[in-house]
């Protein structure tokens, strides 16, 4: 039996006498305050660091010590010290691992007892990105026979596919279990044993097309006592050559962005209805894989991937043995390794989603014979543990290049050396031509870093070590791989999201190179400003200042809204029937914009900017076509080609309506888009995602509008939002660069969009009140009760 342990937990920050009630999952670090001078800098997002406490009273039934009691700690950041009644019972040092405590000998039963969990984030910097703080992922309860099957005890795997075939391994030496498999609630196969072979008759395969899921129910009775263990899994056989990924006998190509692990408003909160959201945002806008960068995901990850269609590359580390940040992992990594490993591959095991393992992002390690046999022992390892499954890594190789010339771009204590490309002390006297050119030029550098034949021989034996090979940044290899190395396997583990054409071109003509992840699907918190476009002086650089809070990369923002980013990658993946539409902010001077290498462009869907007609608009059109001409308001402005399945305008901005419309060859119409401004007296709008259920998450987007109930991008404004029938978790908006703060429950809007993310009560109304300076508006909402 398995239980949710996240309710009425007491938590305080040490030397604090505030003691708050909390419900799992919590982020400490998101309450501390953000000032220039903390340590944690740009990667933290200038938030400060912190030791807390987080304690929960519970009884212990007397029944309970017949069985077999599990604690499972999916998350805490960054270490942990974990007590049961004052009696140590386990330590954390990696943050992104479950962490199972078995309480057996430290529970009185029969009486109340403390769980007690001491987390310290103190040292900062620990990491290159906002990690949050504290238990930030759920715990579980798990209630157990002692005379049963072992915790995480039952594993599938897919023998064939044709005809469907798996084998079922159950842990237990305390007798025969019986195996059910199940299509809803129709059962297709039974067999007895600790390891059995069943066949599945019309079987449904799983696959990002075909999430098809089957549960297996397994039974072991024993003496009277009855242990059950229930599992979902589908049916699904990786093969790999350097003619290419074949999932299920059919050549894949993997459509991916890596994301961090941050739920943006909410923070580090992994809550599970806020990782749902994400993948199923991530699926409609084209993508079919997720690289999850740089560390384990959640199991509610995995559960989503698993039913959505998503496949997964989960992945272990940012660092190995040295440090990137003073105070990262990289202190405990050698003692450390290999249980990681084991612990992300009983996670992962039935999940058909994940289909790579990736042992680290960006090491530098290979370029040492050291570090080529720790390579080599955990590629080893993992094919132990797990052979069914692609052993990877994200190599930026002209990290490990000059590295074996001594030139390591993380210095021994964490941190970078000297700028690889400029001094940034010397970004703020550039002006804004400068900048974007320098930009341009290290983009392409990077690409083409590892190109040379002294490059290719320090990284071959690192490379060759691992079934399919991650390129961070290193596209100008994938012509040369075929005839340098034809057994080699590669994919782009991080591209610049601009390159997507080119890329994805030659992933289609080469079959050695098996997918593209662009950095990076979804903006997140801290690293702040790598993804910058931005007219702001502070914006001329690669780690900038305080206020910059986001990353500013992502192709998805920070809310869940695409840009232009998003947009051309999906018509580039053949995925839009019509053309896709973006403008730049006709608000801003773009002579004057910032433009950093992670970010493409600015543009985004929208045609509604207010008081600037006359302005010049920078109009991008994404489409599979031979020309495509501008509509404003029914006058044709311009007729282009286009190139890379794109065309850039420039036009004068005009309220109304801006249409494309995409010809053939033959100058035949093929298909047409639009967009619209906001008409009329302008309103806000407060509209939920979906229907209000109690106990879940509920996003609530809060935009300025037009009667017509389109977004005004150019009257953004400050409101307050106070709910009524939930608790507000957070409330905020996109913009990359503020002092405002998600969980005050005041935020202006960004570019008129903002959002509010509720947790339900168990009521029959939710009632959501938004005050500004010029109204007051409230919602009503129906609860759901499931």
């Amino acid at each position: 039996m398995r239980l949710e342990f996240n309710k009425d937990w007491i938590f305080y920050k040490v030397g604090s006498n505030e003691r708050l009630g909390v419900q799992l999952p919590h982020d400490a670090m998101l309450r501390e305050s953000r000032v220039p001078d903390n340590p944690s800098g740009a990667a933290g997002a200038y938030f400060s660091g912190g030791s807390y406490i987080y304690e929960k009273e519970f009884e212990a039934p007397l029944e309970w010590e017949r069985k077999h009691i599990v604690f499972q700690f999916e998350g805490i950041l960054q270490t942990a010290v974990i007590y049961l009644n004052d009696q140590e019972a386990g330590r954390v040092y990696n943050g992104y691992m479950c962490k199972e405590i078995v309480a057996d000998s430290f529970l009185r039963y029969g009486k109340s007892n403390i769980i007690r969990v001491e987390v310290d984030n103190n040292n900062q910097p620990n990491s290159r990105w906002y990690s949050g703080a504290g238990i930030y992922r759920p715990v579980w309860l798990n209630v157990m026979e002692k005379v049963g099957m072992e915790f995480r005890g039952v594993k599938i795997k897919t023998v064939s596919y044709n005809p469907a075939q798996i084998e079922v391994m159950t842990s237990t030496e305390q007798g025969c279990p019986e195996i059910t498999i199940y299509d809803g609630e129709k059962e297709v196969a039974k067999a007895r044993g600790t390891k059995v072979l069943l066949d599945i008759p019309n079987a449904k395969l799983w696959s990002d097309d075909s999430p098809n899921l089957y549960r297996c129910h397994v039974k072991l009775e024993k003496n009277g006592t009855v242990d059950f263990a229930d599992e979902v899994f589908g049916i699904r056989m990786l093969e790999w050559s350097p003619q290419g990924l074949y999932v299920n006998g059919v050549k894949t190509l993997l459509r991916g962005g890596c994301i961090h692990h941050d739920n943006g408003l909410l923070g580090a909160c992994g809550y599970e209805d806020a990782e749902w959201r994400k993948i199923r945002i991530m699926k409609k806008q084209g993508f079919n894989a997720v690289r999850y960068s740089h560390n384990p995901c959640s199991q509610a990850i995995l559960e989503a991937c698993d039913a959505i269609g998503m496949y997964v590359i989960d992945e272990t580390w940012d660092m190995w043995y040295r440090h990137k940040s003073k105070y990262d992992y990289a202190s405990y990594f050698m003692e450390n390794y290999k249980t990681d490993l084991h612990e992300m591959v009983e996670k992962d095991f039935n999940h058909p989603c994940v289909i790579f393992y990736s042992i680290g992002n960006e090491v530098s390690e290979p370029a040492s014979d050291e570090g080529i046999k720790l390579e080599k022992d955990m590629v080893e390892y993992l094919h132990e543990l797990d052979p069914y499954r692609v052993v990877t890594a994200g190599f930026n190789l002209t990290i490990i290049a000059n590295a074996a010339k001594g030139e390591q771009l993380y210095d021994g204590d964490g941190g970078m050396n000297a700028s690889p490309s400029a001094d940034e002390n010397q970004m703020p006297q550039m002006d804004s031509a400068m900048f974007n050119q320098m930009a341009q030029q290290i983009g392409i550098g990077m690409n083409h870093a590892a190109d040379s034949d002294e490059a290719d021989s320090v990284i071959t034996p690192g490379i060759d070590l691992l079934d399919i090979a991650g390129y961070n940044y290193a596209s100008g290899r994938y012509p040369i791989e075929g005839e340098k190395h034809p057994e080699r396997i590669i994919f782009g583990s991080e591209t610049f999201p601009s390159d997507i054409f080119v890329n994805w071109e030659m992933i289609k003509k080469y079959p050695y190179i098996v997918g593209d992840f662009m950095w990076t699907a979804w903006d997140y918190l801290g690293e702040a400003g790598i993804g910058a476009w931005s007219d702001a002086p502070d914006a001329k650089g690669f780690n900038n200042p305080y206020p910059w809070l986001l990353g500013g990369a992502g192709v998805i923002n920070l809310l869940g809204d695409p840009d232009g980013q998003a947009l051309y990658a999906k018509t580039v993946w053949g995925l839009s029937d019509k053309p896709l539409i973006a403008v730049r902010p006709v608000n801003t001077t773009d002579e004057k914009t910032m433009r950093s290498i992670w970010r493409g462009t600015n543009a985004f869907p929208a045609w509604s900017w207010r008081g600037c007609d006359g302005k010049t608009a920078l109009v991008e059109v994404y489409a599979d076509g031979t020309t495509v001409e501008l509509i404003v308001n029914g006058s044709v402005k311009e007729r282009k080609a286009l190139e890379s399945m794109k065309a850039s305008f420039e036009t004068l901005y005009e309220s109304g309506d801006i249409e494309a419309v995409v010809y053939n060859d033959s100058g035949v119409e093929i298909s047409r888009n639009k967009l619209s401004s906001a008409k009329g007296e302008l309103n806000v709008c407060i509209l939920p995602e979906s229907e209000a259920i109690a106990g879940s998450l509920l996003y609530v987007n809060i935009d300025i509008c037009g009667e017509n109930g389109i977004v005004e991008c150019n009257a953004d404004r400050k409101m307050c939002v106070s709910v009524e029938g939930g608790e507000l978790l957070a409330y905020g908006s996109a913009n990359p660069r503020t002092e405002e703060n998600y969980l005050d429950g005041a935020f202006t809007t960004y570019y008129g969009r903002s959002q509010a993310i509720i947790r339900v009560g168990n009521g029959s109304q939710l009632v959501i009140h938004i005050e500004n300076e010029n109204t007051n508006v409230e919602k009503t909402i129906e609860i759901t009760n499931k």
